[in-house]
């Protein structure tokens, strides 16, 4: 019976943004101009942090792959949510439903164990400072990134296996502009506490662990900070840790309002608005973040500019 009721459930419809058919055309410009700002400005982060030797430290080489993070998060639900404003045709697969599913979660829980990595990197980089090029040393920074990958996948793989052996029995409408895998399961016509209580341990370990994590390496920078004894050195250490906190702060601060805070009757809508915020416009503000609070990433870019003129006479 699952079987039949899995194959019968061949394509899902997502209903896309709360906005009227009038101010399509609007935001469909609005999104694509946002995605496409969103690659080309990781993008240059990447190629920056390449090409200039001074960026090839541990903490640019984890904003290397954050960015890269980033666009590949941004191209899991952006280009598919304006396909389907475009053409107006709002049905998604089973199958790429769940591969949705599957890249969307593996992306995010991508997203924290980097950033954990990056809280990491400024924790040795104040706390221990004559040992910073001992401790983060390239196999370390190597391993942390691959340790990420490994758990991104095997999270994002253990919801996407208890997702296929859910059946579907009628009502295929997703309130969504992608496939959230919270609002599959209530689509569901099969017991989900196995799911659930997956997502409540993997939620533990994927968002609460590595936010604590950053939170008490930050605990520990700030008692270090506290210690200096010039407004010279606090402003430097305050400068190395800003654009890290900052990207923390707002992609934090968006999950905890989607997941923490208390849903009202309006939840379908405020869900949607929480999560425009943290898969299209964090991923779009971290270059702005990075290189505008960054006087390294500006100096690279700088010498970018320059050289270009020179290279095409």
């Amino acid at each position: 019976m699952r079987r039949e009721n899995q194959s019968c459930m061949s394509e899902f419809i997502l209903l896309g943004l709360p906005i009227q058919p009038g101010q399509q055309s609007m935001f469909f410009a609005l999104f694509l101009g946002m995605y496409l700002t969103t690659v080309l400005g990781n993008l240059l982060i990447i190629l920056l942090i390449r090409l200039d030797p001074h960026l090839h430290t541990p903490m640019y080489f984890f904003l290397s792959h954050l960015a890269l993070t980033d666009i590949s998060f941004s191209s899991v639900t952006v280009p598919k949510m304006l396909m389907n404003m475009q053409t107006k045709d709002l049905s998604i697969p089973y199958a790429g439903c769940v591969t949705q599913t599957y890249f969307f979660l593996f992306f995010t829980g991508l997203d924290d164990f980097l950033l954990t990595s990056m809280a990491y990197d400024r924790y040795v980089a104040i706390c221990h400072p004559l040992h910073y090029t001992t401790i983060m040393r390239g196999e370390l920074c190597t391993l942390l990134v691959t340790v990420s990958w490994i758990l991104s996948c095997a999270n994002a793989l253990c919801h996407t296996l208890l997702l296929a052996q859910l059946s579907f029995c009628a009502d295929n409408t997703i309130p969504h502009f992608f496939c959230d895998l919270g609002a599959l399961l209530k689509l569901s016509c099969s017991d989900t506490s196995l799911n659930e209580l997956v997502i409540f341990i993997a939620g533990v370990v994927v968002i609460m662990l590595p936010l604590l994590c950053i939170l008490v390496s930050y605990g520990y920078i700030g008692a270090t900070i506290l210690k200096v004894p010039s407004t010279k050195g606090i402003c430097k250490a305050l400068s190395t840790c800003g654009s890290h906190l900052s990207v923390v702060f707002l992609y934090y601060g968006t999950i905890i309002g989607l997941y923490l805070v208390p849903s009202s009757s309006t939840s379908s809508e405020k869900d949607i608005v929480t999560s425009v915020m943290y898969t299209v416009v964090t991923p779009l503000l971290n270059p702005f973040i990075y290189s505008l609070r960054n006087r390294d990433m500006k100096g690279a870019l700088e010498k970018l500019f320059y050289k270009a003129p020179v290279l095409s006479q």
